[in-house]
Protein backbone atom coordinates (compact mmCIF):
# COMPACT_ATOMS: atom_id res chain seq x y z
CA UNK A 1 0.00 0.00 0.00
CA UNK A 2 1.13 3.51 -0.74
CA UNK A 3 0.33 6.40 1.58
CA UNK A 4 0.11 10.08 0.62
CA UNK A 5 2.59 12.27 2.53
CA UNK A 6 2.25 15.98 3.32
CA UNK A 7 4.81 17.97 5.33
CA UNK A 8 3.92 21.50 6.46
CA UNK A 9 6.08 24.06 8.17
CA UNK A 10 4.22 25.75 11.02
CA UNK A 11 4.94 28.75 13.23
CA UNK A 12 3.55 27.35 16.50
CA UNK A 13 3.87 23.59 16.99
CA UNK A 14 1.59 23.18 20.03
CA UNK A 15 -1.19 25.25 18.48
CA UNK A 16 -0.92 23.29 15.23
CA UNK A 17 -0.88 19.94 17.05
CA UNK A 18 -4.14 20.96 18.75
CA UNK A 19 -5.73 22.02 15.47
CA UNK A 20 -4.73 18.95 13.45
CA UNK A 21 -5.58 16.56 16.28
CA UNK A 22 -9.11 17.95 16.22
CA UNK A 23 -9.24 18.01 12.41
CA UNK A 24 -8.17 14.36 12.13
CA UNK A 25 -9.90 13.28 15.38
CA UNK A 26 -6.62 11.59 16.28
CA UNK A 27 -3.54 12.28 18.36
CA UNK A 28 -0.14 12.39 16.65
CA UNK A 29 1.76 9.11 16.47
CA UNK A 30 5.04 10.97 17.13
CA UNK A 31 5.76 14.28 18.85
CA UNK A 32 9.18 15.91 19.22
CA UNK A 33 10.12 19.45 20.28
CA UNK A 34 10.03 20.66 16.65
CA UNK A 35 7.95 18.00 14.87
CA UNK A 36 4.73 15.99 14.96
CA UNK A 37 3.40 13.24 12.69
CA UNK A 38 0.03 11.54 12.20
CA UNK A 39 -0.12 8.17 10.45
CA UNK A 40 -3.79 8.14 9.47
CA UNK A 41 -5.57 5.06 8.18
CA UNK A 42 -8.68 6.79 6.83
CA UNK A 43 -7.65 8.34 4.53
CA UNK A 44 -4.20 6.73 4.35
CA UNK A 45 -2.02 9.75 5.02
CA UNK A 46 1.39 10.48 6.57
CA UNK A 47 0.90 14.09 7.70
CA UNK A 48 3.87 15.84 9.32
CA UNK A 49 4.44 19.34 10.67
CA UNK A 50 7.66 20.98 11.86
CA UNK A 51 9.02 24.34 12.90
CA UNK A 52 12.18 23.91 10.82
CA UNK A 53 11.12 25.88 7.74
CA UNK A 54 11.83 29.45 6.80
CA UNK A 55 8.11 30.24 6.54
CA UNK A 56 4.83 28.51 7.22
CA UNK A 57 3.28 26.46 4.42
CA UNK A 58 3.81 23.35 2.36
CA UNK A 59 7.38 22.09 2.47
CA UNK A 60 6.89 19.09 0.21
CA UNK A 61 4.48 16.35 -0.81
CA UNK A 62 5.25 12.70 -1.19
CA UNK A 63 4.31 9.06 -1.41
CA UNK A 64 5.40 6.64 1.30
CA UNK A 65 5.60 2.98 0.35
CA UNK A 66 5.20 -0.07 2.56
CA UNK A 67 8.04 -1.95 0.90
CA UNK A 68 11.15 -1.53 -1.23
CA UNK A 69 9.53 -2.97 -4.37
CA UNK A 70 6.84 -0.28 -4.39
CA UNK A 71 9.57 2.36 -4.02
CA UNK A 72 11.50 0.81 -6.92
CA UNK A 73 8.31 0.97 -9.01
CA UNK A 74 7.89 4.70 -8.30
CA UNK A 75 11.52 5.31 -9.21
CA UNK A 76 11.21 3.34 -12.46
CA UNK A 77 8.07 5.28 -13.41
CA UNK A 78 9.82 8.62 -12.79
CA UNK A 79 12.84 7.52 -14.84
CA UNK A 80 10.65 6.27 -17.71
CA UNK A 81 8.83 9.62 -17.71
CA UNK A 82 12.25 11.31 -17.92
CA UNK A 83 11.67 13.27 -14.71
CA UNK A 84 14.75 14.81 -13.12
CA UNK A 85 15.37 12.59 -10.11
CA UNK A 86 17.54 13.09 -7.02
CA UNK A 87 18.28 9.64 -5.59
CA UNK A 88 19.37 9.90 -1.96
CA UNK A 89 19.43 6.18 -1.34
CA UNK A 90 19.48 5.40 2.38
CA UNK A 91 19.38 8.59 4.44
CA UNK A 92 18.03 10.03 7.67
CA UNK A 93 15.49 12.77 8.20
CA UNK A 94 12.33 13.53 10.16
CA UNK A 95 13.30 11.20 13.02
CA UNK A 96 13.54 8.26 10.62
CA UNK A 97 15.97 6.26 8.51
CA UNK A 98 14.63 5.89 4.98
CA UNK A 99 15.39 4.96 1.41
CA UNK A 100 14.24 7.84 -0.82
CA UNK A 101 14.37 9.82 -3.99
CA UNK A 102 12.90 13.16 -5.06
CA UNK A 103 11.28 14.62 -8.16
CA UNK A 104 10.12 18.21 -8.66
CA UNK A 105 6.96 19.30 -10.44
CA UNK A 106 6.91 22.10 -13.07
CA UNK A 107 6.02 24.68 -10.38
CA UNK A 108 8.99 23.66 -8.22
CA UNK A 109 7.07 21.61 -5.64
CA UNK A 110 9.26 18.81 -4.30
CA UNK A 111 7.82 15.28 -4.23
CA UNK A 112 9.49 12.73 -1.98
CA UNK A 113 9.12 9.00 -2.67
CA UNK A 114 10.30 6.99 0.34
CA UNK A 115 10.26 3.76 2.29
CA UNK A 116 10.83 4.08 6.05
CA UNK A 117 13.40 1.64 7.44
CA UNK A 118 13.30 2.65 11.13
CA UNK A 119 13.17 5.43 13.69
CA UNK A 120 16.05 7.52 15.03
CA UNK A 121 15.99 9.77 18.13
CA UNK A 122 16.87 13.01 16.28
CA UNK A 123 15.57 14.90 13.25
CA UNK A 124 18.64 14.13 11.12
CA UNK A 125 21.75 11.94 11.30
CA UNK A 126 23.82 15.12 11.35
CA UNK A 127 22.65 15.50 14.96
CA UNK A 128 23.47 11.95 16.09
CA UNK A 129 26.87 12.39 17.78
CA UNK A 130 25.71 15.15 20.15
CA UNK A 131 22.32 13.53 20.66
CA UNK A 132 23.92 10.24 21.63
CA UNK A 133 26.18 11.98 24.13
CA UNK A 134 23.30 14.05 25.50
CA UNK A 135 20.91 11.15 25.83
CA UNK A 136 23.58 8.69 26.92
CA UNK A 137 22.31 6.00 24.53
CA UNK A 138 24.40 3.44 22.69
CA UNK A 139 23.25 3.32 19.09
CA UNK A 140 24.28 1.36 16.03
CA UNK A 141 22.93 3.42 13.17
CA UNK A 142 24.58 3.58 9.81
CA UNK A 143 24.82 7.28 9.12
CA UNK A 144 24.66 8.58 5.60
CA UNK A 145 24.90 12.28 4.83
CA UNK A 146 21.49 13.79 4.23
CA UNK A 147 21.48 15.70 0.95
CA UNK A 148 17.97 17.00 1.49
CA UNK A 149 15.85 16.54 4.54
CA UNK A 150 12.14 16.61 4.91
Amino acid sequence: MKRFHVHLHVDELDQSIGFYSKLFDAAPTRIESDYAKWMLQDPPLNFAISTRGQRAGIDHLGIQTDDASELAGLKARAEQAEMALLDEGETTCCYARSEKHWVTDPQGVAWEHFHTLGDIPVFSAKQLPSAIATRGKEMAIEVSAAKRCC
